[in-house]
């Protein structure tokens, strides 16, 4: 069996600088600047609209910005200046194919069994040999704690293990980044702790994450940088200890106190 550590590419730098991003009249990012450190966690937090999942779908080009720099690595766009047509989509689809996005919702094929779930990406989009894929694919089902569920269907699955077949898939396209979109929001309470076990796991194996979740504590724990934003802007960003336990913000304060003492 091949060793995890030998599955993990080499783990990239983020730098995002002027974001911004509109749907129709309405202006959703204006202008965000941060930087990820290779091999750290970044954790999103704020409102319902704040503009966090925008971030985290123009890092992976699911949402196209407006204007604003993304590099991952040696991997760099300028929207502003991103060319129309073929040029435009090799360029974007060069920056999307260094990042993998686990969403909210599982999103597995109903009628694959978890182990083909998991093969799907590598050998039909990255053309890898099959053999390969499947080999991968079984070490990542034993990183997650699913080893004896390769055969099984989705139905036949939890919620919290569907979601975990979710962050093996995305791993399986060997990505320097892995974004998360809320990956307990769809979830009963009594799993969210199996899904985020496996996400803290990772954040100890040096992957680049990037974070967007409601789960106040855990962000605490395995974020190494805090972003918090509200109406498109980064309120206050820096360590877990600063944002979260020690707030410069007012409105920082006032959306922990919320999430934290709702009495």
């Amino acid at each position: 069996m091949t060793d995890t550590a030998e599955q993990n590419p080499e783990p990239a730098r983020i730098r995002v600088h002027g974001l911004e991003k509109s749907f129709g009249d309405q202006k959703v990012l204006r202008g965000i600047d941060f930087e990820s450190r290779r091999g750290t966690s970044t954790v999103l937090l704020g409102p319902s609209g704040s503009g966090k999942t925008t971030v985290l779908r123009s890092l992976n080009v699911l949402d196209t910005p407006d204007r604003g720099v993304i590099g991952i690595d040696d991997v760099e766009v300028d929207f502003a200046t991103l060319p129309a047509g073929k040029a435009g989509r090799r360029e974007s689809n060069r920056l999307r194919a260094q990042s993998g996005m686990v969403f909210q919702a599982h999103n597995l094929f109903p009628h694959r069994t978890v182990l083909e779930n998991i093969v799907e990406g590598p050998v039909v989009a990255q053309g890898r040999p099959r053999e390969e894929a499947v080999a991968d694919a079984r070490v990542l089902l034993d990183q997650v704690g699913l080893g004896d569920r390769g055969d099984a269907y989705p139905f036949q699955l939890s919620g919290g293990q569907q979601q975990r077949v979710g962050i093996a898939r995305a791993l399986a396209l060997k990505p320097r980044v892995v974004l998360f979109d809320e990956p307990t929001s769809a979830l009963d309470p009594e799993l969210v702790g199996e899904v985020l076990a496996v996400i803290k796991d990772l954040a100890t194996q040096d992957w680049t994450t990037v974070i967007v979740t409601h789960e106040i504590r855990f962000a605490e724990q395995v974020a190494d940088h805090v972003l918090f934003l509200d109406g498109g802007v980064i309120v206050e960003q820096g360590p877990s200890a600063q944002v979260i336990g020690d707030p410069v913000e007012d409105r920082t304060r006032r959306f922990l106190k919320r999430i934290l003492d709702p009495g």
